[in-house]
């Protein structure tokens, strides 16, 4: 009995820790912590910045995603546009092809071959000239200075990586996306706290962050999560990655929950990957401390609650407290079956969808650990749905 528990409440404070406790330690140590202070002012010489787009049928925001480039503020001598299209077959070249006559600072690759994002931005990198580089999605929008806030913090030497403010717009309540987008913002929050306390950052959108080109890795070909992957190679160069509230992006949230859920099974794939990788990290000062709690017992969550359940079974047949907590769990676990029965009725309420949206996400990770251990040979994917 005494076993059980101690393993039993192990389990429910490592859920905790990741989820409330870390952020609420963060929260303390980064109270009076200050943002990058050595950076580029307006009136300095830019370093030459290479924003590096992979579009695969991309023909419902390739446009607007240049014109909120170049509407930017960074001056034009100093920014050049790289777009590789990964096979698309929509209009996406044709597109962009359009747009190459007005602007010199913009090339465009149209490969023959689905290869996956990573593959195509390892090939563009090795094409580029800047000494950083944007590495950003198609369908994420800039603001007027996004490009000028991720450059102006590499006048440090010691930081690597930068990473975007990701705000999120069309949301609907009929779906998913208020809690996704809380789920984003508080990301946000976390690891611009990580980024002030140690530059421990701990991986960015990948929709839209910068980086030294110096610093970039070559994401192998069959990874899944390469913004992490690039992550933390610039920790293991010792460099620090940071994240900037001003450099403000935005993005279409996802709104469906089976096409997220999909989405979220490659990505805890990808993650499991990225894990046996960088373990080694895991000893790091500071930095260990935060993949630890930020990210790995994250990862192991579902394993953590299915620990809770199957202890609290055992534990229950010999104390009425423990019975009560085990009523407690089973409900918790109905709580997405509830939802979804007020949803069919047209009833959207806010915590339910929460509870659904986080046990969707842990059964993701749940998954994406089997899959993890199959021999995955392309990094490519087909991307979630946009404007649902």
């Amino acid at each position: 009995m005494v076993v059980l528990a101690i393993f039993f409440w192990l389990s429910i404070y490592l859920i905790l820790h990741s989820y409330l406790f870390y952020p609420l330690i963060l929260e303390v140590l980064s109270a009076n912590k200050k943002d990058n202070e050595l950076k580029y002012g307006r009136e300095d010489d830019l370093p030459l910045v290479s924003v590096i787009i992979s579009a695969f049928n991309e023909e419902e925001v390739i446009a607007e995603k240049i014109e909120s480039i170049f509407a930017g503020d960074y001056p034009d001598d100093k920014l050049e546009v790289l777009i590789g299209s990964d096979r698309s077959d929509d209009r996406t070249a044709e597109i962009i092809n359009g747009y190459l006559p007005d602007h010199p600072n913009l090339r465009f690759r149209d490969f023959e071959e689905r290869r996956g994002k990573q593959n195509v931005v390892n090939d563009i990198v090795q094409e580029s000239r800047g000494s950083i580089l944007i590495l950003t999605d198609a369908n994420v929008m800039f603001d007027t200075s996004t490009v000028f806030n991720l450059a102006r913090h590499f006048k440090n030497p010691e930081i690597g990586l930068v990473d975007s403010n990701m705000i999120n717009k069309g949301l609907k309540v009929e779906g998913i996306s208020y809690q996704e987008k809380a789920y984003i913002s508080r990301e946000v929050h976390i690891k611009n706290m990580e980024g002030r306390l140690w530059g421990t950052m701990m991986g960015p959108f990948g929709g839209c962050y910068s980086i030294r080109k110096e610093d970039y890795s070559k994401v192998p070909p069959n990874y899944l999560v390469d913004d992490f992957y690039i992550n933390m190679k610039v920790f293991e160069k010792r460099k620090k990655a940071i994240n900037d509230l001003d450099a403000r992006v935005f993005e279409d949230v996802s709104n469906v929950l089976r096409d997220e859920f999909r989405r979220k099974v490659r990505i805890a794939t990808g993650n499991w990957q990225n894990l046996r990788t960088f373990a080694h990290l895991l000893l790091r000062k500071n930095l260990g401390f935060c993949f630890w709690s930020h990210k790995v017992l994250r990862w192991k969550g579902p394993f953590f609650i299915l620990t809770a359940l199957i202890l609290n079974v055992f534990l229950a047949f010999h104390s009425d407290f423990y019975l009560a907590l085990l009523a407690m769990q089973v409900l918790l676990l109905l709580l997405p079956l509830l939802d979804f029965l007020l949803k069919m009725a047209n009833i959207h309420i806010k915590v339910l969808r929460l509870a659904t949206h986080f046990y969707a996400m842990n059964l993701a990770l749940f998954i994406g650990f089997f899959r993890s251990w199959k021999t995955i040979k392309s990094g490519a994917w087909d991307r979630t749905p946009r404007n649902q």
